[in-house]
């Protein structure tokens, strides 16, 4: 495997990683209520 071919791998198993924590951290349930507060902001009555 050449230097690029290897660059290629190695930045894509990067991303992965990085994609990954972001989905570890959005779906964490300590974050669950902050997560969906807006939802239950927006249905609720403004009286």
């Amino acid at each position: 495997m050449n230097v690029s071919g290897l660059a290629y791998v190695l930045f894509t198993v990067v991303l992965a990683i990085i994609s990954g924590g972001i989905i570890a951290y959005y779906y964490n349930p300590k974050r669950k209520q902050k997560v969906e507060e807006p939802k239950h902001r927006m249905l609720d009555d403004d009286k």
